[in-house]
């Protein structure tokens, strides 16, 4: 039984998919939220395997509200299911933890199966809402051999100093490194360069 709660600030889209799921006998929805406060509050409390949730929510952004359950319940697989398909929320919510990104026209089977997916620990990503990461994802062939080890190294949470010394370079040449990569991959910041190569490495 995959129990889940739904966090949406739409009390008729909530109603929709807890009606929507009442008839799989593998899925139980256990609550319902409709705030960023109300879902990390319910996360804490019911402790579902998979929460549903929306990217705006009216007291922040689902993205806070992944973060703040992710530090409490690590085992805990957030989904987003969302009407926005823009690059940047993409990113910050992969940075986040999140198992998944999906647009809320997708059909019921395939929503039950990225459920399943989340639950199991697969990433899920709606390449309706994807193709502009999975393009920059595709980029990182293009990476030098030291500019891959710097970013290895930014994966594991390492600063620009601490890559420096391992690496046996100025901090100043790390900055170059992560600069030319964060070019190629079309991005402005190391963590989401960190992301897209990980990615990749993991396929």
């Amino acid at each position: 039984m995959i129990d889940i709660l739904l966090v949406d600030d739409h009390q008729m889209v909530r109603a929709g998919l807890r009606s929507l799921l009442a008839g799989q006998p593998a899925i139980r929805v256990v609550g319902e939220a409709g705030s960023v406060a109300e879902a990390v509050r319910e996360a804490e409390r019911l402790k579902p395997q998979v929460v549903l949730m929306d990217l705006r929510l009216p007291d922040g952004s689902g993205i806070d509200a992944c973060r703040d359950i992710l530090s409490n319940a690590s085992e805990t697989k957030i989904l987003f299911l969302t009407s926005y398909s823009d690059e940047e929320a993409i990113m910050s919510t992969i940075v986040a933890g999140a198992k998944g990104y999906l647009m809320k026209e997708i059909g019921h089977e395939a929503l039950i199966r990225a459920i399943e997916d989340a639950a199991s620990g697969r990433p899920i990503l709606d390449s309706r809402a994807t193709r502009p990461v999975e393009s920059k994802i595709a980029n990182v062939a293009a990476l030098s051999p030291q500019e891959r080890r710097v970013l290895a190294l930014v994966v594991e949470g390492k600063t620009n100093k601490e890559i420096a010394a391992a690496l046996y370079l100025s901090d100043k040449t790390v900055k170059h490194y992560l600069s030319n990569a964060c070019v190629k991959l079309g991005v402005t910041r190391r963590s989401q360069a960190a992301v897209l190569f990980a990615k990749r490495e993991s396929k």
